[in-house]
């Protein structure tokens, strides 16, 4: 085991020392590193790295925990059942997120939508972008590793080319999430704004038919001598009936306004 730590390059070393390295496959004359970056899903979206050194008779993973190469069974298998694990582990996961988003838009459908809708999105969002992110070069690096190892007999081809299919789908399904995600934003914010549209021209009818009323209070309100109604017994009358009539016109003003712009539409 020391042979082969003092065999690995001191700047590999820190390499399999970052625990936030990205995906990399490099080729060396002795030995090959391998880091494989894979998001971790549990409570919360996490990203782990698993730096593998491969030697031309066997395979060593780096535990982070204790700072050391560990020996694995065989030269392939041990890397391959490594990342595979965890692999069919974030598959099984990711299907948390396509159930969320579903869920949101059901709401959306159903004009259900929650509060935190906007909150849920950004969350969502963000992580499924990381898995994107995360997965588009781990697919890339598996890909240059597969070409690499082709032509090695012992070289489990149909194994890594499953773990490349896996990376794939997960690509895949991510970035199909995230167009989802763009049109439930999308959606949402066409119907956020018809409800403000319609608020807004609610309060514009109610201006429109109270306008004029003001304006007549306002009239009739002045402190001084002449004003009309202020002699005659039903001064008081005669304006409250003139003030219904107005009333009247206005609204059947902004109703035939109303049907014409929907008329027109």
């Amino acid at each position: 085991m020391q042979q082969v730590e003092h065999l690995v390059d001191t700047l590999h070393l820190e390499d399999l020392q970052n625990d936030l390295h990205p995906s990399i496959f490099d080729e060396n004359d002795d030995y090959d590193m391998l880091i494989i970056r894979l998001p971790v899903i549990v409570e919360k979206l996490e990203a782990i790295s698993l730096g593998f050194i491969i030697t031309h008779d066997g395979s060593y993973l780096f535990n982070s925990a204790k700072n050391r190469l560990e020996d694995l069974e065989s030269r392939f298998d041990g890397p391959h059942h490594k990342i595979d694990t965890l692999l069919d582990k974030l598959l099984k996961s990711f299907h948390a997120y396509q159930d969320q988003i579903s869920d949101m838009e059901e709401s959306l459908y159903d004009d259900t939508v929650k509060m935190n809708f906007m909150t849920q999105w950004l969350t969502l969002k963000r992580d499924i972008l990381r898995i994107e992110r995360i997965m588009h070069r781990t697919a890339a690096v598996m890909q240059d590793m597969i070409h690499y190892y082709e032509t090695d007999e012992s070289f489990p081809m149909n194994h890594y080319i499953d773990i490349h299919e896996h990376c794939e789908r997960i690509l895949r399904s991510a970035t199909l999430q995230l167009s989802k995600l763009d049109y439930l934003y999308n959606f949402y914010n066409t119907r956020t704004n018809e409800k403000m549209n319609r608020l807004i021209f609610l309060l514009t009818i109610i201006s429109a038919v109270f306008l004029p009323l003001n304006l007549i209070v306002g009239f009739f309100g002045m402190n001084t001598s002449g004003l009309p109604f202020t002699e005659g017994a039903n001064g008081t009358l005669s304006v409250v009936m003139g003030l219904v009539l107005l009333l009247f016109t206005t609204s059947l003003g902004v109703l035939f306004w109303r049907r014409k712009i929907e008329y027109s539409e």
